[in-house]
């Protein structure tokens, strides 16, 4: 989660330097948002699972499996969502 916090505190600094639109302040906050809101679900997730079954198991692992696996996908989408804004930056009209 202290990542997670970095990166987004690094993106709104990174807003406000490059002064992108409306909509671009809006995609970068949307995506972080879904990163922090996965993690967030991961986090239950696994604690709770820990909680009603604390004895190793191949499913419960495979739940927290899929869980952190959406961390992961979320992260993906908002790093997509950073490089679109780079290039859109870099080849502005």
């Amino acid at each position: 989660m202290r990542i997670q916090a970095a990166f987004f505190a690094a993106a709104v600094a990174a807003l406000l330097f490059l002064r992108p639109g409306p909509l671009w302040w809006a995609l970068v906050l949307l995506a972080s948002a879904a990163v922090v809101a996965a993690e967030l679900l991961n986090t239950a997730i696994e604690q709770l699972a820990d909680e009603l079954h604390p004895n190793d198991s191949p499913r419960i692992r495979i739940v927290k499996d899929c869980a952190a696996a959406a961390v992961l996908v979320a992260a993906l989408g908002a790093l997509g969502v950073a490089a679109a804004l780079a290039v859109r930056l870099l080849y502005r009209e």
